[in-house]
């Protein structure tokens, strides 16, 4: 089991002293060949406008789960991968939890900005409705909302794989404003530890596979959701099923290659984002020879 840091805060200034504080753990349950171990920053932090706690907030939470050892690739490299893919770019040349700790920091200052941008606007507005109404400022409230929204986000990544030189994660994120319906989205990553690069779909298929990749990917989608035509899945919330086509988002593990369509792609989004496992015994004869897909199709 990875040792978990787990760091609550309220005040911004608590934030900068705690994540600074982390130190890391040696213990991973990823442990197997690739000799890759992990541990984990969490933060939550809560934020009110103006320190006032009748005012709406920023709540935040993420989960970062990070390499702390790599006998097959550089240790720096991998670690900067994760951070650019889980946190951004801005956040690559700093430790894990430097980073985890500034992405906060820059969070709640940008709903900070967000929310004063509102108020700018909301002024703005007041003002021109008592000019061009003859009322003033205080009777033309109405016309608009004097509060900004509360905004909430949480930040995980997990390991889906890690075995046989090939590490496949994922990272969820969920946002979500004025309690209204959470966005959810799926980023899936690959990592073919002996070169270093992350794995595209033309590493490991043949040229045209997209084509013959869509009825893989239909009939998988119809299995799953124990359908028999396209139109029974159109009536349950999916659109464009003929038009579906790999889109990069994927994971490898050693039975199959496992494709995520965030909400909003091919689906609604009342619906779960669809994920769909395709074993490799299908695509035997989309898979490049000799490329990590084939090789693990192999084991």
């Amino acid at each position: 089991m990875y040792r978990r840091i787990s760091v609550f805060m309220l005040p911004v200034a608590a934030l900068l002293f705690a994540t600074c504080c982390n130190q890391r753990g040696k213990s991973s349950m990823f442990r197997s060949e690739n000799n890759v171990e992990f541990d984990t920053v969490s933060v939550v932090a809560h934020h009110h406008l103006e320190g006032d706690t009748a005012n709406p907030y920023c709540n935040i939470l993420v989960d970062f789960v990070y390499p702390v050892t790599s006998n097959k690739m550089n240790l720096e490299g991998l670690q900067k991968f994760f951070i650019r893919n889980v946190l951004g770019v801005p956040y690559d040349t700093l430790s894990p939890s430097d980073a985890v700790g500034a992405y906060v920091r820059d969070y709640i200052e940008n709903y900070t900005a967000d929310a004063n941008t509102y108020r700018e606007s909301v002024d703005e507005i007041k003002e021109f409705n008592s000019l061009i109404s003859g009322m003033n400022v205080t009777e033309s409230e109405h016309y608009v909302q004097d509060f900004f929204y509360s905004y909430y986000e949480t930040l995980s990544d997990s390991i889906v794989y890690n075995r046989h030189g090939v590490l496949s994660f994922q990272v969820k994120q969920s946002n979500n404003k004025d309690g209204a319906v959470s966005y959810d989205s799926y980023r899936n990553y690959v990592l073919n530890l002996g070169t270093g690069k992350p794995v595209t779909e033309n590493d490991i298929f043949n040229p045209g596979y997209d084509l013959l990749m869509q009825r893989f990917i239909v009939a998988a989608l119809q299995e799953q959701c124990n359908v028999d035509s396209v139109e029974e899945l159109e009536d349950i919330g999916f659109f464009g099923v003929r038009e579906i086509m790999p889109n990069q988002n994927f994971l490898l593990n050693d039975k199959g290659i496992i494709y995520t369509f965030n909400k909003g792609e091919y689906s609604a989004y009342q619906l779960d984002a669809p994920v769909i496992f395709i074993p490799y015994e299908t695509i035997l004869s989309l898979l490049k020879e000799n490329s990590i897909a084939a090789k693990l199709a192999n084991l």
